[in-house]
């Protein structure tokens, strides 16, 4: 009985803190109203839906801090990111959408914010709705869009997302390639970085990498937001009240919110996460119809394809997981290239009857396209393994010996695209890998432990 009741004293004790502080906190937000006046809206569904919003806000940081970290020119008083959250019913799943910036998009009839000009309904990009009619009009256009009713508003600007980062202590990120852009000053060569607020800043702004533009970006912001929720859950802020304050206040410094979101909100938000792990969170971009989609006198735009869409949103209302279920899976090394996109041939270099046919399973169970015919060929008495490959597939070749601890890589022009792996008797295992960019389900969607640092 004495247990029982201090275990209630701490629970209630523990509350009691996490309200005060969450109420102190609810002080400091900027509030919007971005449902004012609205009407026709969605029915609401299952769970609670987030509109998030990045905007540029670089007017707000240093000038030696804009220098380092590229942020030169005028902010766009834009939306730099859209993001639709669902937190689930039951609490236990948090599901991430992307909404590209440069989706074609038709805006209700509305006035002009800034200039109090009446407007027809007419072509955008999604991002100009913000600059037409700020919060409201981002939010009728998203619902307008999806079919989905919004609950609640925030919206984080650059600031506050450094601060953030800072206040946590980072954020790990891994990479299996070299990350290099000139537009954002972004510079990372392959493996693990704990990335400071201005470097993550970098790493979700950069689009010139490579020929995925701004797809890519959006698959960058959605891997490091489940980094993030990573070293949130992980570090025990959620548990600890001073250290929840800091990085509570920190981001709430620069945030604004619908009025509705206060106190209880908050502490529903973060109870929740209290039982998150990084595959309680999934992620995922609007399926696209096509990748440019010209629109006289707005440009190149990308055009969402109705019936997955229309599919996916439909999920989201019912409450219903966007991933397929899949079970947990060891921990595996990131490498470039796919184990699945990598054909091997094994030979057995060595006396040893089976080897070439331990080594074939254990490259198949880790995802390899293995011929399962493994062969014996060249010298039986090969020490070391040898992996042959074709210069034209180096990335392959580099995915599979990451894959062969201590094997010899060489070079063999007209080799083909099968990589060639002989068996040498310093074999001892494989090393599971998995790609950097994952296999993704139907709705284009990953969980936060397919991308975050093994």
């Amino acid at each position: 009985m004495r247990i029982v009741t201090g275990l209630s004293v701490l629970v209630l004790g523990a509350g009691g803190i996490g309200h005060a502080v969450v109420s102190g906190l609810e002080t400091g937000i900027d509030r919007v109203d971005p449902f004012k006046d609205m009407k026709n809206r969605p029915q609401g569904g299952h769970g609670m839906n987030f509109l998030l919003v990045g905007t540029d806000g670089r007017d707000r940081i240093s000038p030696a801090e804009r220098k380092k970290y590229r942020l030169g020119g005028a902010p766009c008083h834009c939306t730099d990111t859209l993001m639709l959250v669902h937190l689930s019913a039951d609490k236990q799943r948090a599901s991430v959408i992307s909404l590209p910036r440069d989706s074609y998009a038709e805006l209700p009839a509305h006035t002009d914010g800034t200039t109090g000009k009446e407007h027809a309904p007419h072509p955008v990009k999604l991002n100009a709705a913000y600059a037409e009619g700020g919060p409201q009009l981002t939010v009728r256009t998203v619902e307008q869009m999806t079919g989905v009713k919004i609950d609640h508003y925030l919206e984080v600007d650059f600031t506050s997302f450094m601060k953030t980062v800072d206040t946590l202590g980072g954020v790990e990120i891994c990479t299996a390639k070299p990350l290099k852009d000139s537009y954002t000053g972004l510079d990372m060569p392959a493996g693990t970085h704990r990335l400071d607020g201005g470097q993550a800043l970098q790493y979700v702004r950069s689009r010139h990498l490579d020929g995925a533009a701004d797809l890519g970006r959006m698959q960058r912001q959605q891997r490091f937001m489940a980094a993030l929720i990573k070293q949130t859950t992980s570090s025990g802020v959620l548990m600890n009240p001073m250290k929840f304050q800091q990085v509570a206040a920190s981001m709430l410094e620069s945030v604004r919110a619908d009025k509705g979101f206060g106190t209880e909100q908050m502490l529903v938000l973060g109870k929740a996460m209290r039982g998150f792990t990084p595959a309680s969170s999934e992620f995922a971009s609007v399926p696209l119809e096509e990748k440019g989609y010209p629109v006289k006198g707005i440009g190149s735009t990308v055009k969402w394809d109705a019936a997955k869409s229309k599919k996916m949103f439909q999920a989201l209302r019912e409450d219903k997981p966007l991933a397929p279920h899949r079970p947990k899976q060891p921990r595996a090394t990131l490498v470039d290239v796919a184990p699945e996109q990598i054909r091997v041939q094994v030979y057995n270099g060595t006396p040893r009857d089976g080897l070439g046919q331990d080594v074939d399973s254990a490259l198949r169970g880790t995802g390899f396209n293995t011929t399962r015919a493994p062969l014996n060929g060249g010298p039986h008495d090969l020490r070391r393994t040898l992996v042959t490959y074709d210069p034209r597939w180096d990335r392959s070749a580099k995915s599979l010996a990451t894959a062969l601890p201590g094997c010899e890589l060489r070079a063999v022009k007209g080799q083909g695209a099968t990589m060639k792996v002989t068996a040498g008797s310093d074999f001892t295992k494989v090393r599971r890998v998995k790609a950097e960019d994952p296999q993704r389900g139907e709705f284009g969607t990953v969980t936060g432990d397919q991308v975050t640092c093994p």
